[in-house]
């Protein structure tokens, strides 16, 4: 691992040297993804290039590998974890292997199996497969995206890479209004979409297959569907136990020093607590910041005493915050407005002068409902039984009723479906703010064109399903999983996230909404089974992953910068500064918090003038 290029030509040509130093190029925007090394194949067709981080031992093999004198070609981003085991399978079958690579084990797969393949493969990835006799070029990204995949297709080429800073320079780069709009609703851009009209990104849980002078087809291989069935709870308890810490083993094989980071509540604490059974000096790692609620260091050190592991902590200044949130921006390709992206960059960097790989807790308030949002169906049950036409009564009086007042988003979100009320984790502004904000705002491209879709595969589910299924596509895939690739490979660190797990999401999707949101708290079973495992100040510990103070920093520290970056901003043909400014006003009165949304600006106003520069 870690990053790759490729590019299928529709037709065939020698490589040029001019051609060599235009991918050396493309090939250095990502060289951080995997600093030990690369490595290059072209042939009159196909050209792949690879940028390796090592976390195995020497004898894995390098990348491109091939195999069959040539045939058959791979680059390979990710970690089988059942590689050993389907080792032994295939050898007994009668293959034999020249490496301890599991790269080699994957596409030895594939010869033996095609894409049938993806169904044996307990891990994340992406990749490409060159098959150079039937020249056709196969790609493919895991169930639940956690390795990134763009591509870009024109005329000439189809281009695929692990990092869409690559892919520019390869065709048109154009600005996509809509989905701007898609951003400043969800604090991203949804997959498979990007900032860039020609560019998107390969779908989770998806293949494709391309040959020259024939169409890209590109197929599902697997989807994640909530399953859940009558289970007595201590049986449930178990299962999810036993599924979890199999997959923390799992993900710590390898010959490199493995760490973790520590934020003293449940996930990351089970995570470690499960690591130590394997590594019993594992270092954990954890940042904070000096304004009082807004630093786990206190409870990380706590937690960390008590499962007698190591811990590495780093306070952040708002200064140094400032002077590296440039960077961030710049590693995240397209523009990510959670701030919880700036401690993560830190941590990493901290991470990096250890280890090389680092465990973390993210997937937990997917698979097993942690987020307080969730409860809501519950809390909002009493509109159930309220006539429509009181309902719509209600909703006409809350309207007319001023931001910050008591009852007011009560009574909107009880009157309001499931499905127009919630967009997921991270809802900015609504329709009628961006139609204030955007100067290309078009009605036609409602959030709802994002989330409909995704409402309409599910009916059935109960509310809180829904409302998983919706954040594991859109939440999950578009931020979680993209900040922590990004700000780990930023510093060369491989970063793994035993919940997003195929194994323990088969074992989540069991639960019912009543295990999950039960006695006055979320994620009821999953804290039941690291009962005893973690300690039990813990297992309830406030939820506050790396919490960044913007609300009281746009309010004093970042003042000046703020006001600064919205006026010397080259997007007066996007956005409405005079809005935004009046936002930045309001919030510095204390009279309502615009915090998230004043940063998804400034964010974008950043990335977009690192953007801009690019195509000067």
């Amino acid at each position: 691992m870690s990053g790759f290029i490729g590019y299928l030509l529709e037709e065939q040509r020698d490589l040029q040297t001019n051609e060599w130093q235009s991918f050396n190029q493309m090939m250095n925007k990502m060289v951080h993804r995997g600093p030990d090394g690369n490595g290059f194949y072209a042939d009159d067709s196909v050209r792949l290039g690879f940028q390796d981080l090592q976390t195995l031992d020497g004898s894995q093999a390098s990348q491109p590998l091939s195999l069959m004198d040539g045939r058959y070609w791979i680059v390979f981003d990710g970690v089988i974890h059942n590689h050993r085991k389907l080792r032994r399978k295939l050898k007994a079958e009668g293959y034999t292997f020249e490496t301890s690579s599991q790269a080699e084990v994957l596409l030895t797969l594939f010869t033996d199996k095609n894409e049938q393949a993806l169904q044996d493969i307990r891990g994340v990835f992406s990749f490409l497969i060159w098959d150079k006799q039937e020249k056709e070029l196969f790609g493919a990204r895991d169930v639940f995206g956690i390795k990134p995949f763009y591509m870009m297709e024109n005329e000439n080429s189809l281009y695929c890479a692990s990092e869409m800073k690559c892919l520019y320079g390869c065709g048109e780069i154009e600005l996509d209004h809509k989905e701007l709009q898609h951003y400043f609703s969800f604090q991203y851009v949804p997959d498979p979409r990007t900032t860039q009209k020609n560019f998107r990104k390969l779908e989770p849980g998806c293949y494709f297959r391309k040959k020259p002078g024939e169409a890209l087809c590109i197929e599902s291989f697997s989807k994640l569907e909530f399953k859940p069935v009558h289970m007595a709870m201590d049986k449930q308890v178990k299962n999810i136990r036993d599924a979890l810490r199999e997959s923390v083993h799992l993900h710590m094989q390898g010959d490199v020093p493995v760490g973790a980071f520590l934020s003293g509540g449940v996930d990351s604490s089970s995570v470690v607590a499960l690591a130590k059974e394997i590594h019993p000096t594992i270092p954990t790692f954890t940042v904070g910041f000096e304004r009082e609620a807004y630093s786990e260091i206190t409870i990380a050190q706590e937690t960390a005493e008590k499962l007698g592991v190591e811990n590495i902590h780093y306070v952040i200044t708002p200064e140094e915050f400032m002077e590296e949130l440039p960077k961030v921006i710049w590693h995240m390709d397209d523009p990510v407005a959670d701030p919880a992206s700036v401690p993560l960059y830190f941590a990493a960097r901290e991470a990096r002068k250890r280890v090389k790989v680092v465990l973390s807790g993210e997937g937990a308030d997917e698979l097993f409902g942690g987020y307080n949002i969730y409860r809501e169906p519950g809390a909002l049950k009493l509109f159930d039984y309220t006539p429509q036409t009181i309902q719509f009564m209600l909703r006409a009086l809350a309207n007319q009723l001023p931001e910050g007042i008591r009852g007011k988003s009560f009574i909107e979100r009880g009157t309001t479906p499931l499905e127009e009320r919630f967009i997921g984790n991270a809802k900015l502004f609504d329709e009628s703010e961006k139609n204030t904000l955007l100067k290309y705002y078009q009605l036609a491209y409602h959030h709802e064109r994002v989330t409909q879709p995704l409402y309409d595969q599910v009916p059935h589910y109960p509310d809180v399903h829904k409302m998983q299924y919706i954040d594991l596509h859109t939440w999950a895939r578009g931020d979680i999983l993209v900040k922590a690739d990004r700000m780990s490979k930023a510093h060369g660190l491989e970063l793994r996230s035993p919940f997003f797990d195929r194994d323990v999401f088969r074992v989540a999707s069991t639960l019912l909404p009543e295990q999950t949101i039960a006695n006055g708290t979320t994620k009821y079973a999953f804290r039941e089974a690291m009962r005893g495992i973690v300690p039990d100040s813990a297992l309830y510990n406030k939820k506050l992953g790396f919490p960044v103070p913007i609300r009281h920093w746009l309010r004093n520290e970042l003042d000046e910068w703020a006001k600064d970056v919205i006026k010397t901003s080259p997007t007066d043909h996007l956005i409405n500064k005079t809005y935004v400014l009046d936002l930045l006003e309001i919030h510095q009165l204390g009279r309502v918090d615009y915090s998230r949304e004043i940063w998804a600006v400034l964010v974008f106003m950043i990335w977009y003038r690192q953007y801009h520069n690019t195509l000067e």
